[in-house]
């Protein structure tokens, strides 16, 4: 078996506190620069993509670069998912990264960024992307259509972006998935989606590509079917107690994996994720 991509989470703090994101109870961590490099080397049969997310900001962990060139040295295409906060601090380092694909959360900014400094926080992004997109992917994300509390915002970075980018972008163009800015530069647009459990909604009857396109590990190595499950409430084994290639062909795997195959969420936290609505 071989995935399209594995998320792999290097932390779970994060510098942004927003209403809408999980709540874990796991204890904060950095994963160490050895326990990077072991998971890459557990994984590297299975993907030749790694995506830097499930919970946290990455661009906080202190030895970044590091993990970067580990990966990177191993021959690993990487995608990073930020807030977005923090890439003028890193700026002459990120330009010059071999990171293949930038994911932008903007509507993260809209609770941890004061108004008065959404400009300056979408001219750093825009600036950016830029001069990021002559070798890298920019995905600039508005994942919140359908709050009317996010419209005033989502209207404020609309007429931002289409002064940036000489667009002419409206509210009834969100609810295109991909808009093209420039070369390499998009507009993602999507629903503000329900984790796991924030609902009730028992669906058993539902398909989901977890554990056939892509996977999860955690921070302290647990394995997990997908970057929505932020709590481990599906642990499949942990990378650094067991072989990768046993966890992903373990009982628990197959299951979930043939149930979303013939339609039917088999665990839980799959029956009560608002993700794929």
């Amino acid at each position: 078996m071989r995935f399209r991509k594995v998320y792999i989470e290097i932390t779970n703090v994060c510098n942004f506190s927003c209403s809408f994101c999980f709540k874990s109870k796991r204890a904060k961590k950095f994963i160490s620069p050895e326990d990077f490099s072991a998971i890459l080397f557990s994984i590297k049969p299975y993907t030749d993509y790694i995506y830097l997310h499930v919970l946290g900001e990455p661009l906080l962990h202190p030895d970044f670069e590091k993990l970067v060139a580990l990966a990177h040295d191993a021959g690993f295409h990487i995608n990073l998912t930020t807030n977005g906060a923090l890439l003028s601090k890193r700026l002459d380092y990120l330009l010059d990264s071999p990171i293949r694909q930038f994911n932008i959360s903007l509507h993260d900014a809209e609770e941890n960024v004061s108004p008065d400094e959404w400009s300056s926080y979408l001219s750093s992004v825009f600036s950016f992307a830029r001069q990021k997109s002559l070798d890298s992917y920019i995905s600039m994300r508005l994942w919140n259509q359908g709050s009317e509390l996010s419209s005033g915002f989502n209207r404020f970075c609309l007429d931002a972006i289409n002064r940036e980018f000489a667009s002419s972008i409206d509210e009834n163009r969100l609810s295109e998935r991909n808009i093209k800015l420039m070369p390499h530069v998009f507009l993602q647009n999507a629903a503000r989606f329900s984790w796991p459990g924030a609902v009730r909604l028992d669906i058993t009857s539902r398909s989901c590509y977890a554990l056939d396109t892509h996977v999860a590990i955690l921070v302290d190595g647990t394995v997990v079917p997908c970057c929505l499950d932020a709590d481990a409430a599906m642990p499949l084994g942990n990378v650094f107690l067991e072989d990768f290639g046993s966890i992903i062909e373990s009982d628990r795997a197959r299951n979930i994996l043939a149930g979303f195959r013939n339609n039917e969420a088999v665990e839980s936290v799959c029956r009560n994720c608002g993700f794929r609505l």
